[in-house]
């Protein structure tokens, strides 16, 4: 298979090894073993109560009743288990589901842009792939308009980022319903990367699945929970596909192991002292930033809606990779170039790093940005 490369892991991939201020990353301060043993009051005596417990052999192949259980409380409806597949993290699980859904030939529409396997795997696997465009002018909302132009009798797959990588975008209820809407009419399914949760009116947020009897929602502990190291992810979706899915997965992973699904079950069991852990970093680092940018003449941003990822754009005579390969090697700051996500001109930020990295990197950044006045 002949596939591109992913622009933003090949960057990181090659850069992040060298930074000593990484405001690059999209996950929300990762917690160490330390910060999650405390987690439940206990000193972490819940998740090894279960872990020394367990033999360390294959362990539940799809992901163990308790981690089912708890992932089904993150939605508003009621989610049978065996529609629940424990995957190798976000990407494992849209893997899974494009490999399975897409065809040579197939008709697929994809937000754009985002991260790029939402349209990179359709297009390697035969598909003619569309873009549905997140605008600036539109503060990187996307047209139902637009994308009611795009969709043909024979859509297959309609794929979004919800929130967006690297912008933020959030899509609301009713852009979601219309979104259903409109697949609905043509019997398109609908996969809905959800590994961003908005943590401001979280409230308000609404999950694909919810509202979409055709949708594939895939997410994991990684962004929202900080905890990528457990490289555990999900997907939902109808029965039907999910049988369809567990014929791929044996082909692919067999398993997560019994260790890291311990882990993810513990951490999103203790989700509500995450969530108000990183609500916190959230609304300082981003006012940071948002300081930050009213004193920077070069920079500009749409300020996240309480997501972990931001897109600053900013002013300057030079390519983007070239500025950042300079910035990283004179001032040992990490970014990730626009240009990784189509998007030149600009930085994916990670605004959630801890918040001496972020003032440090800051303040490296406006020394760089400086040579251009």
């Amino acid at each position: 298979m002949d596939i591109k490369t992913i622009g933003v892991e090949d960057w990181l991939n090659v850069w992040e090894k060298s930074a000593t201020y990484d405001i690059a990353q999209s996950t929300i301060a990762s917690l160490t073993m330390g910060e999650i043993r405390e987690l439940d009051g206990q000193a972490g005596a819940s998740f090894y109560e279960r872990l020394n417990g367990e033999k360390m052999n294959y362990g539940w192949i799809e992901g163990s009743p308790e981690f089912k259980a708890e992932v089904a409380k993150l939605y508003r409806s009621d989610i049978d288990p065996d529609c629940i597949l424990q995957t190798n993290g976000t990407t494992g699980a849209n893997l899974m589901a494009l490999m399975q859904l897409v065809e040579p030939g197939d008709h697929v529409i994809a937000e754009y842009p985002t991260y790029d396997p939402l349209y990179e795997i359709p297009a390697t696997l035969g598909a003619e792939v569309e873009y549905w465009h997140l605008r600036e002018e539109n503060a990187w909302q996307p047209s139902i308009e637009e994308l009611r132009a795009l969709v043909r009798p024979d859509t297959k797959l309609i794929c979004i980022n919800n929130a967006s990588n690297p912008l933020g975008t959030v899509l609301s209820k009713e852009t979601l319903e219309q979104i259903a809407e409109i697949a609905r009419e043509v019997g398109a399914y609908v996969l809905s990367d959800e590994v961003y949760l908005p943590l401001e009116n979280t409230e308000n947020f609404w999950s694909m699945i919810d509202l979409y009897e055709k949708a594939v929602v895939t997410n994991s502990v990684s962004k929202t929970y900080s905890v990528p190291g457990a490289r555990i992810g999900w997907s939902v979706s109808s029965k039907e596909l999910a049988d369809k899915f567990r014929v791929y997965r044996d082909y692919t992973m067999i398993c997560c192991g019994e260790f890291n699904d311990a882990l993810a079950t513990y951490v999103l069991a203790n989700r509500d002292a995450i969530l108000k852990r990183n609500r916190a970093i959230i609304e300082r680092n981003r006012a940071i930033v948002q300081e930050w940018i009213d004193g920077e003449p070069r920079v500009r941003w749409q300020a996240p809606k309480g997501v972990s990822v931001a897109y600053i754009q900013w002013d300057i005579p030079m390519d983007d990779e070239e500025f950042c390969i300079k910035l990283l090697k004179e001032e040992g700051v990490l970014l990730v170039p626009g240009s990784r996500f189509n998007l030149p001109g600009g930085a994916r930020l990670g605004y959630c790093a801890p918040e001496a990295t972020l003032r440090e990197g800051l303040g490296r950044l406006s020394k760089a940005l400086r040579q251009f006045d």
